[in-house]
This record gives C-alpha cells, sequence and structure tokens, in this order.
C-alpha cells in the first residue's frame, strides 16, 4: 500500500475534529519545542499555561491539519497547493525547513494516539513529510530563502 494511502486510513479520526485534534498538534509543538511559539506572533501574548484550550490555537491547528490533509490526498500531485503554501511561509512567516520536521514528529505522535496510526503509518507518514518538505526545499531555493 502507498505510504499516502497508509496514512489516509488512519485520517478519518482526525478529520472528525480538526479543531481539537489542530489544537493538540499545535500544543504539544510549543511545549515540546518551546521555540517554534515565536513562529506565531498572534499567540505571543498567551502564557504556556493558557495556551491548551485557547480557542484561537485550536483553530489555526484546525487551519493546519486541512492543509495536510489536502496535500496527502493530493498524493504526491501537490506542487498547486504546496508552491503558495511555501512562499507564504518563506517571505512572510519566515519558517525554516527544521520546523516543519519538528511538527512532522509531533504529528506522528498525535496521530499514533488520537487516529490509531500504527508503526507502518507512521513510517509512511514521514515519508510523506519528508517529500513535502524536501519539495518545500526546492520552491524555498528558488525564491532564495535559506530555510
Amino acid at each position: 500500500m502507498a505510504d499516502h494511502d497508509l496514512v489516509l486510513k488512519c485520517w478519518g479520526a482526525v478529520e472528525a475534529d480538526y479543531t481539537a485534534n489542530g489544537g493538540e498538534v499545535l500544543n504539544r509543538l510549543f511545549k515540546e519545542y518551546p521555540d517554534t511559539l515565536k513562529l506565531f506572533p498572534k499567540f505571543a501574548g498567551i502564557s504556556q499555561g493558557d495556551l491548551a484550550g485557547n480557542p484561537a490555537v485550536a483553530a489555526h491547528g484546525a487551519t493546519v491539519l486541512k492543509k495536510l490533509g489536502e496535500l496527502l490526498k493530493a498524493k504526491g500531485d501537490h506542487a498547486a497547493l504546496l508552491k503558495p503554501l511555501a512562499n507564504t511561509h518563506a517571505n512572510i512567516h519566515k519558517v525554516a525547513l527544521n520546523n516543519f520536521r519538528l511538527i512532522t514528529e509531533v504529528l506522528v505522535k498525535v496521530m499514533a494516539e488520537k487516529a490509531g496510526l500504527d508503526a507502518a503509518g507512521q513510517g509512511a507518514l514521514r515519508r510523506v513529510m519528508d517529500a513535502v518538505i524536501g519539495d518545500i526545499d526546492g520552491y524555498y531555493k528558488e525564491i532564495g530563502f535559506a530555510g
């Protein structure tokens, strides 16, 4: 079974509550990698303890997961989705590639816990995200962003 399909077979559990799952992903990202919070200036005034359950954090997490779902469903044919995302993450948000790797590890953990993503699925998600991050790197180089 292709990597995208291995991940997508558990994706329904993520889609069932994008807001709660997205909030969990971002909160765990901020907890495990506190420096990533600096990439989200709109959350700057929120204390670490108040991030969990914050509706703005959960809403942004839902946006992240919805975009990831689109990328997964594109099954590698994602240039039209990914190029604009890479442009905004380079030019506006200034997100270095390593941050995509960090959120990948958080996504793997959350999907294992919340969506039953097994070891094979976890490996598949890492491979899919490696390909996505590699493509983001290519777009970053095209526009001259040292991500």
